[in-house]
């Protein structure tokens, strides 16, 4: 199983993968890192990714970008009107207020919402990870925006819960970046000293991030973070109105009228925009065919495009400076300033950065991939499945939140989280209450990008006045989870009860009861009772003994997201989607399949063809009037066959080919099989005449084995010139009277039969008994005692020990 972390932007999409030797991010079936974050509808199946962008002018309506900005949000909501009005298909309001996205699909109208969409999206990019990984993928991150509020945050977790998706969490895209940043850095201070205060800037397609961090050894704090929603497609927007009203003088044609060509005029300026970042000298614009059949030319220079985008400029400054105010932080106070995002490469964004942080721009990181790299590593950390070092991640809360809620001396109101507060955070509210309460909770009024501040309400129920009709206390848990999601979590209430409990006995006379705290009285009268072996009463003095119970309350929740029967519901129609995609796919492999054969066996059995010379005439021109009807019914009524009708007719077509393919082979191999068995024939005749020489390799070898041999080899021989003879004037149209598998045969039980006898190694020479080693070698220690006697010495005695011989030798 494999852990990722998938980074989802509004224009292109990453999948990084953590890994023994680090993080990878993960190519797509084109071999791009980069997946474009789009969907589209080709009538009976589904395109996502590159090949959905690459039909966007062709299928403008039916393919589907920039989304992610309408997860969450409503269809009246201003922020997504201004959305919508730039998109190039068909939105419409839902029942319950969503944003529905008409598309046509299996030859039918369908409408999705932007969460079924993201869903397929995440679909796309879990089969690429799936092939890329070879296994399966179910634990994720997934980063959002950090000015993502609770509904889009919900959106996003639905959308993954549709594609099969775990999300181990959601992750701020500025503290991803900044993981990514921090993890491998060996040289943060330690937690006792002062922190790395690191600045990022994330500037993407649709918006603007800039983060402040603390950094220590092993962990991270997110400062504050500021947004705002201009990023690479405005300033595209503001090079095509004007080259559009340049267009429109020149040329006396208005591109903004038809949204195929405002599209490609958007395509082009990005290019050019990009171009512009790496170049300050003027550049061309051409676009061929632009409208009625007119090409249209201009060109900009770097300067002109930033005195255009001024006023896109000024607000990325504002929210800059923002951020230095609400983090706090001095200049001097500040390491370095990261910055990632695509459209932090244009040169006037870096100017701004160096002008009011007064460092310059830092590429430490992939600008690209350093979001979703950092969502890899946070699900490896939160993964059971994978080790790795650990590395805590304090976020932000981006807004203020409030909780209200009524009593019975009217509304209550009070913020729970400040702006910036850490997250995750649990908070306990107390309050004592005699009756069920309705707790909504909600962000400050204006202080979030959206129109409605509504967070949820909840209905705590169970609560009750205790038994002498008093109020009881009751604990409320008011949650950021690591999605940074808010949430009433739980409720308790804590019903207090007053028991009686007997303290210690007193013993009293039957005659006299007196009180128990009368102690002066009560015990001379004890004694005396006690000399006297009267009866004695006990009387307990009894205490209060106040005991608390806790009691769990249920909650009933009203707040953003789909329900879960909504939830299963879109489920199964991806699944059902992914399999008809599936089937697609095979119906269509199959009816390419067909049609590369009609392509091929036409060429093969025309005159300068490879199969030419072994079909009939008659049989050639039967087959080439059968494929020219085959290739009309596939572009006419067999367009949308299903697979099995394809595949029956592709069956039919190798059954008439494939015999006279089978000729071409045979007849192509004969040769070479027929000098195989002529080699191997000449082979075993040249050992046998090496045997009649006396060779000293064959000698081990018997007669009757070399007869053997010899016999094989005539008859192989003589098997040789026979079928070569019935060769002899075959006709290439009809099938060979010789098989090539004949003749194949014959060559391996040749070279078997020989190879036995032939290759055998010779025998090893006998060893000698042990018993005529022994009498060897001592009639050679003899020998060898002997020789070692000087010449003269009579007086040396012949039976001298061995040692006495070994030590003359070494003196000598």
């Amino acid at each position: 199983m494999s852990v990722i972390g998938i980074d989802f932007g509004n224009d292109s999409s990453y999948v990084a993968v953590a890994k023994a030797g680090g993080i990878e991010t993960i190519a797509n079936d084109y071999s791009l890192r980069a997946t474009p974050s789009f969907v589209a509808f080709a009538g009976r199946n589904r395109v996502l990714g590159v090949a959905a962008k690459n039909q966007q002018v062709t299928n403008m309506n039916n393919t589907i970008g920039n989304f992610k900005e309408l997860l969450g949000r409503k269809f009246d909501d201003p922020r997504a009107q201004e959305e919508l009005r730039s998109l190039p298909y068909h939105t419409e309001a839902l029942q319950d207020g969503g944003i529905g996205i008409r598309v046509n699909y299996l030859d039918e109208e369908h409408v999705f919402s932007p969460e079924q969409i993201t869903a397929m999206l995440f679909t796309k990019l879990k089969e690429d990870a799936f092939k890329e990984l070879k296994t399966q993928i179910n634990d994720c991150v997934i980063t959002v925006p950090s000015y993502f509020t609770n509904a889009q945050r919900q959106a996003l977790l639905d959308a993954a819960n549709i594609s099969g998706l775990n999300v181990l969490r959601l992750m701020n895209e500025t503290t991803a970046t900044a993981l990514s940043y921090g993890f491998y850095k060996q040289d943060l201070p330690a937690p006792e000293e002062k922190p790395r205060n690191v600045i990022f800037v994330d500037c993407g397609h649709a918006s603007l991030q800039v983060s402040a961090c603390a950094f220590h050894k092993g962990n991270l704090k997110m400062l504050a973070s500021c947004s705002d929603s201009v990023g690479g497609r405005d300033f595209d927007l503001v090079l095509a109105t004007h080259f559009n009203k340049e267009f429109q003088t020149k040329y006396k044609i208005d591109a903004s009228s038809k949204k195929r060509a405002f599209l490609r005029l958007m395509a082009e300026v990005e290019k050019l925009k990009k171009n512009m970042s790496a170049n300050s000298t003027k550049l061309p614009l051409n676009i061929e065919c632009f409208m009625n059949e007119i090409d249209v030319h201009s060109s900009m220079q770097r300067s002109e495009m930033e005195e255009l985008s001024s006023h896109l400029l000024k607000r990325i400054e504002t929210t800059m400076r923002k951020l230095l105010l609400d983090s706090k932080l001095a200049l001097e106070e500040i390491h370095s300033v990261e910055i990632v995002g695509g459209s932090s490469r244009i040169p006037a964004i870096k100017h701004l950065i160096e002008q009011i942080f007064g460092k310059p721009a830092s590429t430490t990181l992939n600008q690209d991939e350093a979001v979703s790299r950092g969502a890899a590593l946070q699900c490896a950390i939160l993964s059971p499945a994978v080790r790795v070092r650990e590395f805590s991640c304090t976020d932000v809360q981006a807004y203020p939140v409030l909780i209200s809620w009524t009593d019975t001396d009217g509304p209550h109101e009070m913020k729970v989280f400040e702006q910036y507060h850490a997250a995750p955070f649990c908070r306990l509210l107390t309050v004592h209450r005699k009756e069920p309460m309705t707790i909504k909770v909600h962000y400050e009024p204006n202080s979030i990008p959206y129109p409605d501040p509504f967070i949820g309400t909840y209905h705590v129920k169970g609560i009750k006045p205790d038994a002498n009709g008093e109020a009881q206390e009751v604990k409320v848990k008011v949650r950021i989870n690591n999605n940074g999601i808010i949430t009433v979590s739980s409720a308790t209430m804590y019903e207090r009860k007053e028991s009686e409990e007997p303290s210690s006995p007193t013993p009293t006379s039957n005659g006299d009861q007196q009180k128990t705290g009368d102690a002066n009285q009560s015990s001379p009268q004890g004694d005396e009772s006690g000399k006297v072996g009267e009866p004695m009463d006990i009387q307990e003095d009894k205490k209060k003994k106040v005991t608390t119970k806790q009691v769990e309350l249920t909650i009933d929740s009203n707040t953003h997201g789909f329900v879960h029967t909504e939830l299963c519901k879109y489920f199964e129609e991806e699944m059902k989607m992914i399999a008809n995609d599936r089937q697609e796919k095979e119906r269509i492999d199959a009816r390419n399949a067909l049609e590369e054969q009609v392509y091929e066996i036409r060429e093969k059995i025309q005159e300068d063809g490879a199969l030419h010379d072994y079909i009939d005439p008659q049989d050639a021109s039967a087959i080439c009037r059968e494929l020219e009807e085959t290739e009309n019914w596939l572009y006419e009524e067999g367009e949308s066959c299903e697979k099995g009708v394809y595949k029956e007719r592709l069956e039919k077509m190798r059954a008439k080919i494939d015999p006279v393919r089978n000729r071409c082979e045979e007849f192509n191999g004969q040769e070479q099989a027929f000098t195989d068995l002529g080699h191997a024939v000449q082979q075993t005749l040249k050992a046998v005449e090496q045997y009649r020489a006396k060779e000293p390799k064959y000698e081990h070898l018997t007669e009757t084995e070399m007869i053997n041999i010899t016999e094989a080899a005539q008859k192989a021989q003589k098997w040789y010139e026979e079928a070569r003879s019935k060769l002899v004037g075959a006709r290439k149209t009809e099938d060979p009277p010789v098989k090539l598998a004949d003749i194949r045969h014959e060559t391996v039980t040749l070279t078997t039969c020989t190879n036995s006898v032939l290759n055998r190694p010779k025998p090893k020479p006998p060893t000698p008994p042990a018993d005529q080693n022994q009498q060897n070698g001592s009639s050679a220690t003899g020998a060898a005692s002997q020789d070692t006697h000087a010449p003269g010495n009579d007086n040396q005695d012949s039976n001298t020990p061995k040692q006495t011989t070994e030590d003359s030798m070494d003196v000598e």
